[in-house]
């Protein structure tokens, strides 16, 4: 068994996962005559005959089906070596407590810690979500280190004395509608034509600020209210209302459910920004630059 090699043992993987020596080179980054090589030698090494070949591909044979079993044992922990250690050498090191508001947390705040394992495999990371005044507080009471909340003119005024906030997003409000209504797959409506719509509005703590219908419309008719975003946006797929949708939860809508923008000269915007206390730690640090990282790729996808 001298001859198995971890570059043959990845390449067995990825055939098993793929299903063909094509689609193994194009996740690999290979030619596919590199992936053919490496599977000959994997099974010289082994003996038997890693695939069967057929016309839509390739599946495992026995042996390639326990090979590839334990390639992913041998290569899970390879990986964790590499990470420990990359640790040894990383000073960001500890523990860190993170919150945000639901809508943020959809997608900024789990492509910040996928960024932070891979960045800071040693940082010990915790995670909640609360609305923004509760962060607020609990961030005054040392229960977390970052906050990410929303500010706007229609959002409620915070205090921010002995805080240190960084800008991540500004900007970005949307309508969830469903995907066959009229609005669907037009690129802006005018704010008027939003007067007869029924909405899907949030349902929360008094204290809470709410997405509730487009802010500046008057007396908008309200269909349903809900605390949950997956329960409004459901609520929106069946085409019992339309929605106001942060941009930076566009990422997570589910199917039957289209976003458009709203032209309102009359509306300020809002912002999401990272809050901490003034002094920052290395880990909090770290933190906030991986927020601010994350939130530029967003605000560059189109």
């Amino acid at each position: 068994m001298a001859e198995l090699s971890l570059t043959g043992l990845r390449v067995v993987r990825a055939v098993v996962d793929t299903g063909s020596f094509t689609a193994a080179a194009d996740a690999l980054g290979y030619t596919q005559s590199a992936v053919s090589r490496q599977v000959a030698a994997m099974e010289a090494a082994a003996g038997a005959p890693l695939f069967v070949r057929g016309a839509r591909g390739v599946t495992p044979s026995p042996a390639g089906m326990v090979l590839a079993r334990r390639a992913a044992t041998v290569l899970s922990e390879i990986d964790a070596v590499g990470a420990d250690l990359a640790g040894l050498t990383d000073h960001v090191t500890g523990r860190v407590s993170i919150a945000a508001f639901p809508s943020a947390a959809a997608v900024l705040v789990p492509r910040t810690l996928a960024r932070l394992r891979d960045d800071h495999p040693a940082l010990i990371v915790e995670f909640g979500e609360a609305s923004s005044p509760t962060q607020l507080r609990q961030l005054r009471a040392h229960r977390i280190d970052v906050a990410v909340i929303g500010v706007g003119a229609d959002l409620p005024g915070y205090a921010f004395d002995g805080l240190r906030r960084d800008l991540l997003l500004d900007g970005g409000l949307l309508l969830a509608v469903p995907a066959n209504h009229r609005f669907a797959g037009r690129g802006t409506i005018p704010v008027t034509e939003l007067r007869d719509e029924p909405w899907i509005v949030g349902k929360g703590l008094r204290d809470d600020p709410q997405f509730g219908a487009w802010p500046t419309l008057d007396h908008p008719r309200i269909a349903y209210a809900a605390r949950e975003w997956p329960t409004r946006l459901g609520l929106v797929a069946t085409g019992l209302g339309i929605a106001v949708l942060p941009e930076v939860a566009a990422a997570a809508i589910p199917a039957g459910v289209r976003t458009v923008r709203v032209d309102d000269p009359a509306w300020l915007g809002r912002a999401m920004v990272a809050v901490t206390a003034r002094d920052r730690s290395p880990e909090v640090t770290a933190t906030v630059e991986a927020l601010r990282q994350e939130a530029a790729q967003l605000r560059a996808t189109p």
